[in-house]
């Protein structure tokens, strides 16, 4: 099975394989895109609703990773779906895929090149110059605004 995000539907992706999505990506889709979600639907795409606790466990991974301010909800819950279906995430979202990488979670790239190596994130002050792992609104040394900063 193959869970399709928001990217499958504006590039015209085509599988043999069951597919899966959200209705939050229904939301996202615009004219032909949202026309082609609707025909995957009606065609006998299964529209999942992943269960609060596998929410947590994507939330959890995504903080771990550092990518938990640059998913939105409802990117959380595609990664939520194909981690509960045991399925093939297909999206072009480099922190979707780093994310995914982390729980072992299968990704099909669409338009772009897949991640080539998987990240932790970590988090500069733009003040200060200290290093943290989780994100902050402000520096606890010198209140300045953190900024994410790749570890390598």
């Amino acid at each position: 099975m193959q869970v399709l995000d928001s990217s499958a539907f504006i590039h015209e992706y085509h599988t043999t394989d069951d597919t899966a999505s959200i209705p939050m990506v229904r939301e996202e889709l615009e004219d032909e895109a949202a026309y082609r979600f609707d025909a995957d639907e009606g065609s006998g795409m299964h529209i999942h609703i992943p269960a609060g606790g596998t929410v947590d466990t994507i939330k959890r991974a995504a903080r771990e990773t550092g990518d938990a301010e640059t998913l939105s909800d409802t990117d959380v819950r595609l990664l939520a779906t194909a981690f509960e279906l045991d399925a093939v995430l297909v999206t072009d979202d480099y922190a979707m895929q780093n994310v995914a990488d982390h729980v072992d979670v299968t990704v099909n790239i669409i338009a772009r090149d897949g991640i080539k190596e998987a990240r932790n994130w970590i988090y500069q002050c733009q003040g200060c110059g200290r290093e943290f792992e989780e994100n902050r609104e402000r520096c606890p040394i010198c209140g300045s605004e953190l900024a994410r900063k790749n570890p390598a």
